[in-house]
């Protein structure tokens, strides 16, 4: 795969839907899935996540390793296609930067950058997560990055919910990566938190077009938060070895 991580899929359970737990319908909070992973790591498994916490020592050990599971997933089903990791920690405070993007490869961090969250899933903290379209909330869970085009919110990037019931409706939400304003060190500063999207993860806009292009065609971005306690990610094959 051209990188020292792999993963051995003994076997993968069926990913339901978030479970209950809601503040209204749609909405969870603090309420963890059912697990994706039954996974094994090979000892290349711990040193790739050792290399990237030393290049970013402030990700929780659990995002890092929640979403390096589901890059392994992902690749093997073939639906993502470049070495190329996504990290973001919805845990910690809006005026964190709480975005990674590794190369896998060369073990190196791209970028460490300040993203939004969605206007209904919390002021500085994101505590409220939704799939559901209308919400203006954030989606948890591994997405696969799309095409770019230019629309109101200039230069942006499709990104697909790999997890159903969980972001399966992101393209229907127009849910993607973009750069604003709100995303500043400026308006952290006078709001005391950064502004919130529509549900969209939005950096700033003096960075977007670069990371864009960076993870655009079908990379990685997972999108963690403590109530996703074990991987959520699916797979088909669960059910048929049963």
């Amino acid at each position: 795969m051209g990188i020292a991580y792999v993963i051995l899929l003994t076997s993968l359970p069926v990913l339901a839907s978030v479970p209950a737990n809601p503040v209204r319908a749609g909405v969870t909070q603090a309420a963890a899935p059912p697990t994706l992973s039954q996974s094994q790591y090979d000892p290349d498994a711990d040193t790739i996540e050792t290399s990237l916490l030393q290049v970013a020592p402030m990700i929780r050990p659990e995002a890092l390793r929640a979403a390096l599971s589901a890059w392994e997933t992902l690749h093997a089903q073939g639906k993502v296609s470049h070495p190329l990791l996504t990290v973001i920690d919805y845990s910690l405070s809006s005026l964190a930067k709480r975005m990674w993007v590794f190369d896998l490869e060369s073990r190196r961090l791209l970028f460490h950058e300040l993203v939004a969250h969605g206007r209904n899933s919390g002021e500085d903290l994101a505590q409220l997560f939704s799939n559901d379209e209308g919400s203006l909330m954030t989606s948890l869970g591994a997405f696969v990055t799309g095409t770019t085009y230019n629309g109101r919110n200039g230069y942006s990037l499709h990104l697909r919910g790999a997890e159903p019931g969980l972001n399966d409706r992101a393209e229907t939400r127009t849910i993607v990566i973009h750069g604003a304003p709100y995303v500043s060190d400026a308006v952290a500063q006078k709001l005391g938190r950064l502004g919130r999207s529509l549900g969209c993860p939005a950096v700033r806009t003096a960075i977007a077009r670069r990371l864009i292009d960076t993870i655009k065609d079908r990379t990685l971005l997972y999108a963690w938060h403590p109530s996703l306690e074990k991987p959520a990610l699916a797979a088909a094959t669960a059910t048929a070895a049963r």
